[in-house]
């Protein structure tokens, strides 16, 4: 039961060496990530808490065999280091790195789509497949075992929904904060298709927000109904013209507002919940078994 994430998955930190990426580094490990290797130019052929150091990616993918790579480069640099991972045959990154210019994005992003690499984030809170892998920030107690997708473009949104689902018994297969940041690595309904492709994923959640365009091309995938999808959109209280929390979260017209885009997504199928609570509501309607 993963989207892309999966216990086997081999993974590379870059930039990990201080104190906030050591953390990290503890807390993945602790939730079953097999980190196999450390990327710190200058610091190659030491080592991290166990974790072999390598001056570049390509090296630590020659000498483990890594395919996953967690990026906490600061912003100014993260777009090279997506490139990096692409030449070097990584397969899914993630970027930790909030604010990074929106030119390196594009760039990098674009060279990642076509090197075949999918990126989560950048500004991601992280992803996790429960009882097999987590990258990023997601903590461990937070997510549990099962068949509901969880896909979202709020961080603090994404792991509360998780929270809550699990405590009500509704195990997720992976949980997947695409990112904050005006451009992500792939769009929601990049992501939707993978959980609905996915032969373990029953449900899928999707927890959007104001801002944008992204959630009409999630419309023709949830009128094709071939599985439930449960919508939740937050910022039926933004102002227009006023950012809410970070770069994508900004009402620019009329389809940009919460009701625009809960309306559309209505219409084309999908199950509208209202808040985190309502979404374990609806989930019960469909997995009655829930506690």
């Amino acid at each position: 039961m993963a989207v892309l994430l999966r216990a086997s998955a081999r993974v590379v930190t870059l930039s990990a060496t201080g104190p906030y990426g050591r953390a990290q580094l503890d807390a993945m490990r602790g939730g079953g990530t097999r980190v196999v290797a450390g990327v710190s130019a200058g610091r190659g052929g030491g080592a991290l808490d166990g974790v072999p150091l390598f001056d570049t990616v390509a090296e630590a993918v020659a000498a483990t065999g890594a395919d996953t790579a967690v990026i906490y480069t600061p912003a100014i640099g993260c777009g090279a280091a997506i490139a990096e991972c692409a030449d070097a045959g990584i397969g899914l990154a993630l970027a930790a790195a909030e604010f990074v210019p929106l030119h390196d994005s594009l760039k990098a992003l674009a060279y990642a789509r076509e090197a075949g690499m999918w990126v989560v984030g950048p500004n991601t809170a992280g992803m996790a497949t429960p009882g097999q892998a987590i990258l990023g920030s997601i903590p461990q107690g937070f997510t549990a075992p099962g068949r509901i997708g969880l896909v979202g473009r709020s961080g603090t949104l994404t792991m509360t929904v998780a929270r809550i689902m699990s405590a009500h018994g509704l195990g997720q297969s992976t949980v997947t904060h695409i990112g904050g940041d005006m451009l992500a690595g792939r769009n929601p309904h990049e992501w939707a298709k993978l959980y609905l492709d996915d032969p373990d994923t029953d449900i899928l959640v999707y927890c959007g927000e104001i801002g944008g365009a992204k959630e009409y091309a999630l419309l023709d995938l949830i009128a094709a109904r071939r599985k439930p999808v449960i919508a939740f959109i937050v910022g039926r209280s933004a102002p227009p013209g006023k950012r809410m929390g970070h770069a994508g979260a900004l009402v620019g017209a009329d389809r940009e507002t919460a009701a625009a885009k809960a309306a559309a997504l209505a219409e084309a199928g999908a199950i509208v919940a209202t808040s985190p609570y309502a979404i374990v509501e609806r989930l019960r309607e469909l997995v009655p078994a829930a506690g």
